[in-house]
């Protein structure tokens, strides 16, 4: 603003300075009133906006160009709590009771007054008759002129008085009764219990009141008292109580028992099961160990070198034991050719005997299933134009064992009975050659014993 005054002011200097050097005085005249104009509008700025503030509770209207006062009433919503009544006032609100008596005077109208109060005796009337602006009013909770019964308080107002109850009571006519706060509003985020004059709240088990009295926040029962025997997990209004492995909540769903898994199943353990605190285990019986955590396995106690077989004798592990047999079991007239197999070479003491005797041993579980193949026998020597037959000679009184032929040289026991130990079975099982060219026949010996353990594994 200021650079292009001073340029107006340079161009009519200029102009001035020619009109003098061509002596023209009307045009230097009007080049001086130009200039006089140019510059007094120049030096004229751009006025900014105004702007008015009001007090707090005011606010400015633009159309009287003035403050007003802001209805509080109006805008707040609930502005006045506990029943109360939102009174605007200048600058701000009231809130009063709902029963009082409230006069507003607007500009330029009468206050209404109350009923004229007759005068006392020995008094000038023209005091108690005087002009509207000079009149006054009667305090009549002072002076005793009011109909408030004992229970309540007489509080004053213009021109009248309001009868009040206690904080917690409200008026029934004459007289003050409870109110019922439980009824009127929820205070309380649980249970209200109402009580003379108040009320207080109560909470959920699980719960219990918060600072403000009204609010109910949860219990952490974990902390508070550990009613778990083992283990506590808090929840929202209550707790919950889990136990170890191995135990169980007992009936108070607090306390933690012993679960006895031996009682679940017979087939916990194959031998037996052993119930503990929180567990179980278990046993195999002698003669075994345990394989895994519940399979009992036989120990060989003749590869472990924990029998007592002597010298001469030979260890023959079972299940569930072991035996000593004779290293020779050749008898007489028999003599030992090789390991197990006995001969009879005089023909006079072996008349009737069959020539030769293979002894074999082999052990099986007690209560087997049946019908069952145990042992095959078979012959050794095979001759052209021969037939086999095959026949359990003795120790099948009982019938436990069948024998059954599979083919001209070969045979298979079958057991036929459930078999209970600990026993020990000694069966002959003879194989008859019969050659039919020569029409000779000749008989081997098979002596197998079957030595039946104390338990079905």
């Amino acid at each position: 603003m200021i650079l292009h005054a001073l340029s107006i002011w340079f161009l009519c200097l200029h102009l001035v300075t020619v009109l003098l050097l061509r002596r023209s005085p009307d045009m230097l005249g009007i080049c001086v009133c130009l200039c006089a104009v140019f510059s007094h509008v120049l030096s004229q700025e751009a006025e900014e906006p105004v702007s008015y503030t009001c007090t707090e509770g005011y606010e400015y209207d633009r159309v009287r160009e003035q403050c007003r006062d802001v209805d509080e009433c109006a805008l707040l919503e609930d502005a006045c709590k506990g029943g109360m009544q939102c009174i605007n006032h200048f600058g701000g609100y009231l809130c009063l009771p709902k029963s009082a008596v409230i006069y507003i005077s607007k500009d330029g109208e009468p206050v209404p007054m109350p009923d004229p109060v007759p005068p006392l005796p020995n008094k000038s009337p023209s005091f108690f008759n005087p002009p509207l602006s000079v009149r006054t009013y009667i305090d009549e909770c002072a002076t005793g002129r009011h109909t408030c019964g004992p229970e309540q308080t007489c509080y004053n107002t213009r021109g009248s008085y309001t009868c009040q109850c206690p904080l917690g009571y409200q008026r029934s006519g004459d007289h003050c009764v409870d109110r019922d706060e439980c009824a009127l509003t929820h205070y309380c985020m649980h249970r209200c219990v109402n009580t003379q004059g108040s009320y207080y709240c109560e909470c959920n088990a699980g719960h219990k009141l918060a600072s403000n009295n009204h609010s109910c926040v949860d219990v952490n029962e974990c902390d508070v008292q550990s009613p778990c025997q083992h283990h506590c997990y808090n929840l929202i209004g209550s707790f919950l109580c889990q136990c170890d492995q191995g135990y169980e909540l007992a009936q108070d769903a607090v306390s933690c028992q012993d679960i006895d898994e031996c009682s679940f199943s017979s087939y916990m353990c194959q031998y037996q099961c052993i119930n503990s605190p929180g567990s179980y285990s278990c046993e195999c019986p002698d003669g075994y160990q345990l394989q895994g955590n519940r399979l009992c396995q036989d120990i060989n106690e003749c590869e472990t070198g924990t029998h007592n077989c002597q010298d001469d004798e030979m260890c023959w592990n079972y299940y569930g034991g072991f035996r000593c047999y004779p290293r020779n079991p050749c008898e007489a007239p028999y003599t030992k050719t090789s390991e197990n197999r006995c001969i009879c070479r005089s023909q006079t003491e072996c008349q009737g005997l069959p020539p030769s005797i293979v002894y074999k041993y082999m052990s099986i579980q007690a209560e087997r299933t049946v019908p069952a193949d145990i042992f095959q026998i078979q012959a050794t020597n095979i001759y052209a134009n021969t037939h086999n037959t095959f026949r359990i000679k003795a120790g099948n009184e009982g019938g436990e064992f069948f024998l059954r032929r599979s083919s001209n040289v070969s045979a298979m026991l079958v057991l036929t009975k459930p078999l209970s130990g600990p026993r020990e079975y000694v069966v002959d099982l003879e194989m008859v050659t019969h050659h039919l060219t020569m029409n000779y026949r000749s008989s081997s010996l098979l002596r197998l014993t079957v030595i039946v353990g104390p338990y079905a594994f």
